[in-house]
């Protein structure tokens, strides 16, 4: 199957000599129905600016390119910037190339004037939850973008959707269910990559919420890191560092309970109340 009378991505890969690297946490994607049903769930992209993270030899680029999006494509991988330069040249104009550590990225300079990106990324394994932190905590809120379709391992997808009480809940539940609306859109079965990882894949969509609890973010992520850094002690001796005991007295949080039956609201008073502890 072709979505752009360009040639398939397993001849793409080894004419270019793409094996995938384990040591940047490549899963290259192949499937064009897969890569077309991903771009699709970020909605209608026509004309509309999308940031990939990650595009190895393209497959999900070009699926966000045949909708009609214009993307700015950031890959560390100098491998690649041939098989990414060929699909740029089969779009004249739409797709831009950055070649770096989406780490380093400022993301909110290539945020297009006066229309917010989607984010839209099969995300490397090994950065992949420290991108969307970032994202959730990034400064002025609402954000630099407009919503984020991006894939993770499954066990991973689920911490980002967690309610208080679930094993899966934690850090990354509190904060994505602080600032966004969070949902798992489907699975990918390991079968779709080369190579296949040994687990499911998950692509999560999640739209910022224009309105969240007011919190400072960094006092927020402050809590909930010493909160859950200790995930099996009560609450009274995670925070000890923050205030103890006398900060839940405070703001009447039962010292006895333990970081995951929190919820998000509770989170966002101990926070408030630690800034002026």
């Amino acid at each position: 199957m072709s979505i752009d009378g360009l040639p398939p991505l397993r001849d793409v890969i080894e004419r270019h000599g793409l094996m995938a690297k384990k040591s940047l946490g490549q899963n290259f994607l192949l499937d064009l129905n897969l890569t077309a049903k991903i771009a699709r769930q970020a909605g209608d992209l026509t004309d509309q600016p999308v940031i990939e993270v990650g595009p190895g030899p393209g497959g999900l680029t070009r699926a966000l390119l045949a909708q009609g999006a214009l993307v700015t494509a950031i890959e560390r991988d100098e491998r690649c910037l041939a098989a990414l330069d060929e699909i740029a040249a089969h779009y004249p104009g739409r797709l831009n190339v950055i070649s770096g550590d989406a780490l380093e990225q400022d993301f909110a300079s290539l945020a297009a004037d006066g229309k917010k990106p989607r984010i839209v990324a099969n995300l490397p394994y090994n950065v992949g939850t420290q991108l969307l932190l970032n994202w959730l905590l990034a400064e002025p809120w609402p954000p630099f973008y407009a919503s984020m379709t991006l894939m993770f391992q499954r066990e991973v997808a689920e911490r980002i959707v967690a309610r208080p009480g679930s094993e899966a809940y934690g850090r990354l539940g509190v904060l994505a269910g602080w600032r966004t609306e969070a949902k798992i859109a489907f699975d990918v079965p390991p079968q779709a990559f080369t190579p296949p990882p040994k687990v499911t894949s998950s692509v999560v969509h999640l739209v910022p919420r224009d309105e969240p609890l007011a919190c400072d973010a960094a006092r927020l992520s402050r809590v909930t890191q010493a909160a859950f850094g200790q995930r099996r002690k009560m609450l009274r001796q995670s925070v000890k560092s923050l205030g103890g005991e006398a900060l839940l007295e405070k703001v009447g949080i039962d010292g006895t309970r333990r970081a995951e039956t929190l919820d998000v609201e509770e989170f966002v008073t101990l926070a408030n109340a630690s800034q002026s502890g």
